[in-house]
C-alpha cells in the first residue's frame, strides 16, 4: 500500500496520472489527517480553504482503506461530479480495484409499480402530464438504471414525477409485486456491495434516522463516513430528527385512494368519499393563511379559533377515513399501505395538537397551494454524539466554511463533536494580489429606504467596470426582484435572474455570454464554480443574517437565552459568518483568478462584531474606494 506522501508528491501517483497536478502542502497535510482518523476510527473536522484540493485529500485515504466508506456531499450535482469525474481519476492513479457506487434518493428512480398504476388511467391527468407520462413509458422500456436524470427532456419540476416515482409513504417495500425488478432496490444492493459509496446528505440522514426503512440500511455497514460541504449538516440533520406533516401529503394520499377506487376496489365508494372529505378539509386549512408564502410559529397559530376548529375537523375526517379503510384491510396491498399512512398521519397530527412540548420548535410554512407543519428538535448534539460513538468508525467533516473566529466551537457544539480533532488549512491562493475587498463609503443603514438606490448605482458602476461577468448576490428575494427590475431599464447587459429558469440553465447561459450579469439569492451563494475571467466581480447586498421572524431561529434563540447565553453571539453571528464565507468563496477559484468582492453593508465598519466577519474572510486587499475597485477591474483581461 503506497504512503500518502508517495501519492501526493511531485513525482507521486497522482502527478503521474493527472496532467498539470501540482503538489500542495495543505492537501498532503489534510490527506494524512484523514488517513489517521479513518485508521484509528476517530472523528476529524477540517476546514480546507478554496484551492486546497480537499476532494482528492479525502478520496485517496478512502480508497486506500480496507473497510466500506460512505462519502456524502451537499447536492446531486456535486455527487455526480464526485462520482463521474474525481473518483475515477484518483482510482486510476492509485491503481485501485475497489468497487464504487453512486446512490441517489428514491425520488430519482422510476417506480415500476406506480407507472403501471397510472398506465391506463388517463382521465385524472392534464394533457401536459399525459405527454410527459408517455415519454416516461417509452424511456422505461430501454433504461437500465431507472435514473430519472437520464430523461433530459423532463423539467426538474415535471408534474409527472410524483406519479412515476415513490415516496417513503407510498412504497410497498417487500410487498410490492415489482420488488425484484425495482430500480431503487437494485441501486441499494449495488451500493451495499460497493467499497466506496457516494451519497448526498439528505439520503444519508434519511437512512440514519430510519425514515426510509424497507431496504438494507447503508449506515450500519460503513467503517468510515466522510462529509463534504459539512457546514450544511446541522440543518439537514435537524430536519430528519424531527417530524413534518403537509396538506400535500394528505392530498396525495386521498388521490391514491381515489385511484384505487377507480381501478381495483370499485365497490369501495365510502372509502373514496372519506378520502375526498380529508382532501377538502386539508385544502381549507391552507386557506386560513395568507396567499403569499410565509413561515410562522405553529403554537401561536393554534391560538386562533378558526385554526383550532379546522384542525379538529381534519382530525375527525382522518378518524372516519381510518375506520372505513380498516373495513377493507387485506383486500389489496396498496390499500394496506394506505392504512399505515393514515395511522401515521393521525399520530403526526396529534403531535402538532400538543403545543406544550419542550425541547422542540413547532412551526409552519406555506407554499402557494399547501401548508407544512414542522416539529424540529432545538438541538441534535446529544443524539448525534451517541450515534457517532457506537459502533466506532472513522468520521470526517470537511468544508471551506466551518470556522468562525478562528475556531470550530460553533460547529462542534451544534453537532456534539467536542472531542473531535480539528484542522484549519488556509487557501494556497495569494489573495493580496488576486483580490480586492471593498465596503464602499457613505453607505446608508441596511434597513433604510435609500439602500435600494445605493445598491442600484453601485451595481451599475461595477457592471460597467467589469463589462458584465458579475454575480449580484442578495439576502432576500424581494430586493433581488426590485434591483433586477430597475437594472433591466438602465443597462444593456443580459440579466439572468434566479427563478426565471433552473440554476443549471442560468449558469450555462451565464457562461455562454461574456457580458452577462447573474442575480441570485441563497442557491447561488454556494456550490457554484465559475473560474477564470468569466467571473471578476461579486457584489453582496448586506450581511446574510437569517430573518429574525424565522420561527425556528426564534425558538433556538429563546433556548440559548434560557441557558444564560447571548443568542446573537451564539447563533446569529456564526451562521451569518459561514453564509458570507460561502458567498465570498464564489470569487477566486483558481491560482490565476482575479476579482473584487463588494459588500454594501456599513456594519462591516461600524459594529464591534465586524472584526469576526472580516477575520473569517480571505486576506484580500481592502479599500473603501469604488474608484480603486474600478481601476483594479480595468486591469483584468
Amino acid at each position: 500500500m503506497p504512503s500518502i506522501s508517495s501519492v501526493f508528491s511531485a513525482d507521486g501517483l497522482l502527478a503521474r496520472t493527472i496532467d498539470g497536478f501540482v503538489p500542495r502542502d495543505a492537501q498532503t497535510e489534510m490527506a494524512k489527517a484523514v488517513k489517521t482518523a479513518l485508521d484509528k476510527k476517530q472523528s476529524l473536522i477540517v476546514e480546507a480553504g478554496t484551492g486546497t484540493g480537499k476532494t482528492f485529500a479525502y478520496l485517496a485515504p478512502a480508497l486506500m482503506g480496507k473497510g466500506k466508506a460512505i462519502v456524502s456531499t451537499g447536492t446531486k450535482n456535486l455527487q455526480e461530479q464526485l462520482y463521474h469525474r474525481d473518483l475515477p481519476l484518483v482510482k486510476k492513479a492509485l491503481g485501485s480495484l475497489r468497487k464504487t457506487a453512486l446512490l441517489k434518493g428514491r425520488a430519482n428512480y422510476l417506480c415500476l409499480h406506480r407507472l403501471s398504476q397510472h398506465g391506463g388511467n388517463s382521465t385524472l391527468l392534464e394533457k401536459e402530464t399525459l405527454d410527459q407520462l408517455s415519454a416516461v413509458k417509452t424511456w422505461s422500456t430501454t433504461t437500465k438504471t431507472g435514473d430519472m436524470g437520464e430523461l433530459k427532456t423532463l423539467p426538474e419540476d415535471a408534474r409527472v414525477l410524483p406519479l412515476v416515482t415513490s415516496t417513503v409513504d407510498n412504497c410497498l417495500g417487500r410487498d410490492c409485486p415489482d420488488y425484484e425488478d425495482c430500480y431503487l432496490v437494485k441501486a441499494r444492493r449495488n451500493a451495499l456491495d460497493a467499497d466506496v459509496i457516494v451519497v448526498n446528505h439528505h439520503l444519508f440522514f434519511a437512512d440514519m434516522a430510519l425514515k426510509d426503512t424497507g431496504f438494507g440500511e447503508l449506515v450500519p455497514e460503513a467503517d468510515a463516513v466522510i462529509f463534504d460541504e459539512a457546514h450544511q449538516i446541522p440543518d439537514i440533520a435537524s430536519d430528519y430528527f424531527g417530524e413534518a406533516l403537509s396538506t400535500r401529503q394528505l392530498s396525495e394520499m386521498a388521490k391514491d385512494i381515489t385511484l384505487l377506487f377507480r381501478t381495483v376496489l370499485k365497490d369501495a365508494g365510502q372509502l373514496d368519499k372519506a378520502a375526498d372529505k380529508c382532501r377538502i378539509v386539508a385544502a381549507d386549512l391552507r386557506l386560513l393563511f395568507p396567499e403569499t408564502p410565509q413561515r410562522g410559529n405553529w403554537v401561536e397559530a393554534m391560538e386562533r379559533e378558526d385554526v383550532q376548529t379546522q384542525i379538529s375537523r381534519l382530525a375527525d375526517a382522518l378518524g372516519v377515513l381510518h375506520e372505513v379503510c380498516k373495513l377493507n384491510i387485506g383486500r389489496d396491498k396498496d390499500l394496506d399501505n394506505l392504512y399505515e399512512r393514515i395511522v401515521q398521519a393521525r399520530e403526526q397530527l396529534d403531535a402538532f395538537r400538543n403545543t406544550t412540548q419542550t425541547g422542540v420548535s413547532l412551526w409552519y410554512e406555506t407554499s402557494p397551494r399547501h401548508l407544512v407543519l414542522h416539529l424540529t428538535p432545538l438541538s441534535i448534539a446529544a443524539k448525534f454524539r451517541r450515534f457517532i460513538s457506537d459502533p466506532p468508525r472513522g468520521w470526517v467533516f470537511t468544508s471551506a466554511t466551518l470556522m468562525v473566529d478562528d475556531g470550530f466551537k460553533h460547529f462542534q457544539r451544534r453537532m456534539g463533536l467536542e472531542e473531535a480533532t480539528t484542522l484549519g488549512l488556509d487557501s494556497p491562493f495569494d489573495y493580496q494580489k488576486q483580490a480586492v475587498l471593498c465596503v464602499p463609503r457613505y453607505l446608508p443603514e441596511p434597513n433604510s429606504f435609500q439602500l435600494k438606490q445605493t445598491l442600484l448605482e453601485t451595481a451599475k458602476s461595477l457592471i460597467k467596470a467589469s463589462r458584465g461577468r458579475c454575480f449580484l448576490l442578495f439576502t432576500s428575494h424581494a430586493m433581488l426582484k426590485e434591483i433586477a427590475g430597475k437594472l433591466a431599464d438602465e443597462i444593456d447587459n443580459p440579466l439572468l435572474v434566479q427563478g426565471s429558469t433552473t440554476k443549471q440553465a442560468l449558469l450555462a447561459e451565464y457562461l455562454a455570454d461574456e457580458n452577462a450579469v447573474l442575480l441570485g439569492t441563497g442557491a447561488f451563494w454556494e456550490g457554484v464554480d465559475v473560474r477564470g475571467s468569466d467571473l471578476v466581480c461579486v457584489m453582496i447586498d448586506k450581511l446574510p443574517f437569517a430573518s429574525p421572524d424565522d420561527p425556528l431561529l426564534q425558538a433556538r434563540m429563546e433556548d440559548v437565552k434560557k441557558r444564560g447565553a447571548n443568542p446573537f453571539a451564539a447563533i446569529q453571528i456564526p451562521q451569518a459568518v459561514i453564509t458570507l464565507k460561502q458567498g465570498a468563496g464564489r470569487l477566486i477559484r483558481d491560482p490565476g483568478d482575479k476579482g473584487v468582492l463588494v459588500i454594501c453593508d456599513n456594519r462591516l465598519v461600524t459594529k464591534p462584531y465586524a472584526k469576526t466577519f472580516l477575520a473569517s474572510l480571505p486576506d484580500m486587499r481592502r479599500t473603501r474606494s469604488l474608484a480603486q475597485v474600478e481601476a483594479f477591474l480595468s486591469e483584468i483581461e
